[in-house]
C-alpha cells in the first residue's frame, strides 16, 4: 500500500498526514461510555467509527493498539461540575449497587460492540485506576490546582490556549451550566470532587483533599497516559467531546508531562465523529426514551445493517437515521453477502476440482490469493481505488462502492476477486463471508410478527407450486393473504426471487 494516509485534525481543523510517533505502530484512545444505562445507537456511531480508524491502519499496516475505556464513576449528569454522579443515581434509581449497575451495561455495551463487529480493543475501568489518578492530580496541584471545599479544581489560565479544539475563544463553544461558588473560572473544572459533609457515595475513596470520587475528566488522561504512555498517535470521540470533555483532558495532559511550551497536547491527532440526527427525538437518554441497537434488531433489521448504514456516510457527516434508511442500507447489505456467497461457491467449486486432480486443499491459504499478489489489471485498479478512498480520511462511502465494483466484475479469475473481498471487508467490517450472515439472516422479521418462518415458506411453497402449474389465481391469492399478514413477497426484485420481508 503506497498511498498516504490522510485523516482530519480536529485541532488543526485540517486534514494531515498520518505519521506514526514509533515506526509502524498506531496507538488510538477512544473514549469509551459511561455504563449506567443502554448505549443509544447515536452512541454506537462513535465506536463503529473508531473500529473502521483502526481497521483502516491494520489495512494500511500499523501495528494498532487500541483502548476504549469503561467510565463506571465521576461523570456528572451534565457538564458543569455540579450535580449528581450518573453512576450514583442510576444506582439510587434502581435499588442496586453503583457496581453492579456498571457491570451489567458494561456487558451490555460489549454485546453490542461484538453485534457490530467492532474488533475486542482494551477495555479498562476507570475505578481501576482511581491511584493513579490521585497520584496525577498530586502530581499537578501545586502549579495547576486550587482547593474548595467542595474539590480540587484545575485553573485553565496556567496552561497555554486552553480550549483551543473547541474554538472557545471565537465560536464559544465552552460553557457552563452551573455555577460552583469559588472558581476562579467558570471554565475551571473538577479534579476530584469531595464527598459533602453528611454525605456517603458508593463510590468513594480516601484522598489528601477528603474522601471523594475523581472528575470525569481525569480518568481519560490517566488511562490514556498508562495504556498508550504519551505522546501517542489518535485520540477519538463524539463531536461533543470536543467542546468540553477534550480541551479539559488536553489542559491535564499540558499540566501533567510538562507541554506547557509547544504544541504538544497527549496526542498527535484529535479524531471526532459527528452527530446520528432522528427527527424523532429518541437519541438522547435524557427523553427517558431512546433507540438502542436491540431495538433496532427487535424491529426486524440486523446489526450490521447499521454498521453499513454508518459506513455509507462520511464519519465528519452529520447522519440521518430513519426506518427508511436502515431498510435500504439492509437491502444493500443482502446483495452484498449474497454476491460474496455466491463467489464463494465459485471458489469453493473451482478447489474442489482442483484438490481432485492435484494437492492443492479446498479454500487453503495456498489457495487463495491476497489482494498484494492480484494479476488481473482491472482488479488491481479496483484495490488501488479502494485503498486511495479509504486513505482520504476514511472515505468508507466510496470504498462501499468499490466492494460492489468488485462482486459484479465479470471475467476475473473468481479466486483472486474473492481475495480482493476478504481483503476489503478486513478493513469494512461488514462480515460477508461470515456463514451466518446469509439472506435468510437479513429477512425482515420483526420479534412481534405474527406468522413464524415456517409458516412463510411452506405457504410460498403452495405458491411456487402453483405458479408452476400455471393456477394464478391461487398464486395470487396466497401472495395477498401473506401481505394481509404483513409479509411482502419479493418478487419484484430478480435478486430476491422468492423471498420476502414482513413490513415494518
Amino acid at each position: 500500500m503506497t498511498t498516504p494516509l490522510r485523516l482530519f485534525n480536529s485541532l488543526t481543523r485540517e486534514v494531515e498526514e498520518f505519521r506514526p510517533i514509533r515506526e509502524g505502530e498506531a496507538r488510538v484512545y477512544t473514549c469509551g461510555p459511561t455504563v449506567y444505562n443502554y448505549q443509544h445507537i447515536g452512541n454506537m456511531r462513535a465506536y463503529v467509527f473508531a473500529d473502521t480508524l483502526g481497521r483502516v491502519l491494520s489495512f494500511k499496516g500499523y501495528d494498532l493498539k487500541h483502548v476504549i475505556n469503561i467510565t463506571d464513576v465521576g461523570h456528572l449528569t451534565s457538564d458543569a461540575d455540579a450535580g449528581d454522579d450518573k453512576m450514583e443515581k442510576a444506582a439510587s434509581a434502581a435499588g442496586k449497587s453503583a457496581w453492579d449497575i456498571a457491570a451489567f451495561y458494561q456487558a451490555d455495551f460489549e454485546n453490542d460492540l461484538e453485534r457490530l463487529n467492532v474488533r475486542k480493543p482494551q477495555h479498562p475501568r476507570a475505578t481501576d485506576y482511581v491511584p493513579q489518578m490521585i497520584e496525577w492530580a498530586q502530581s499537578i496541584e501545586a502549579k495547576h490546582c486550587y482547593r474548595l471545599d467542595s474539590g480540587l479544581y484545575f485553573d485553565v489560565s496556567t496552561v497555554p490556549d486552553y480550549g483551543r479544539l473547541a474554538r472557545a475563544h471565537t465560536d464559544q463553544g465552552e460553557s457552563r451550566i452551573e455555577a460552583v461558588a469559588g472558581k476562579r473560572s467558570p471554565l475551571d473544572f473538577a479534579i476530584w470532587r469531595t464527598t459533602p459533609p453528611g454525605e456517603t457515595r458508593q463510590m468513594e475513596w480516601d484522598s489528601p483533599w477528603g474522601r471523594g470520587a475523581p472528575g470525569w475528566h481525569l480518568e481519560c488522561s490517566v488511562m490514556s497516559g498508562a495504556l498508550l504512555g504519551f505522546p501517542f498517535d489518535i485520540h477519538t470521540g463524539g463531536i461533543d467531546h470536543r467542546e468540553i470533555h477534550h480541551p479539559c483532558e488536553i489542559a491535564q495532559n499540558q499540566a501533567h508531562e510538562g507541554y506547557c511550551e509547544g504544541d504538544q497536547t497527549g496526542a498527535r491527532l484529535w479524531m471526532h465523529n459527528n452527530f446520528l440526527i432522528d427527527r424523532t427525538g429518541k437519541m438522547s437518554k435524557s427523553s427517558g426514551e431512546f433507540l438502542r441497537l436491540q431495538a433496532l434488531v427487535d424491529r426486524g433489521f440486523h446489526p450490521l445493517s447499521y454498521r453499513l448504514m454508518c459506513l455509507q456516510a462520511h464519519y465528519r457527516s452529520e447522519l440521518e437515521f430513519s426506518w427508511e434508511n436502515l431498510l435500504a442500507a439492509q437491502v444493500r447489505l443482502k446483495r452484498m453477502v449474497m454476491g460474496a456467497s455466491n463467489l464463494y461457491q465459485e471458489v469453493e467449486s473451482l478447489a474442489h476440482h482442483l484438490a481432485a486432480t492435484s494437492n492443492v486443499q479446498a479454500l487453503d491459504s495456498t489457495f487463495l490469493l491476497r489482494a498484494a499478489d492480484i494479476t488481473n489489471q482491472r482488479l488491481k485498479d479496483i484495490v488501488k481505488e479502494f485503498e486511495t478512498a479509504l486513505s482520504d480520511d476514511l472515505n468508507s462511502a466510496v470504498a462501499l462502492t468499490l466492494v460492489e465494483k468488485v462482486l459484479g466484475l465479470k471475467g476475473a479469475n473468481a479466486s483472486e476477486r474473492f481475495a480482493v473481498v476478504e481483503c476489503m471487508d478486513e478493513a469494512l467490517g461488514l462480515n460477508l463471508e461470515n456463514a451466518t450472515l446469509s439472506r435468510v439472516a437479513l429477512r425482515i422479521r420483526p420479534t412481534s410478527a405474527t406468522l413464524t418462518e415456517p409458516e412463510i415458506e411452506a405457504r410460498l411453497d403452495e405458491r411456487k407450486a402453483a405458479r408452476v402449474a400455471k393456477d394464478f389465481a391461487t398464486s395470487d391469492r396466497i401472495r395477498d393473504e401473506l401481505a394481509a399478514a404483513g409479509v411482502e413477497v419479493m418478487d419484484g426484485d430478480p435478486s430476491f426471487e422468492w423471498d420476502w420481508k414482513i413490513e415494518l
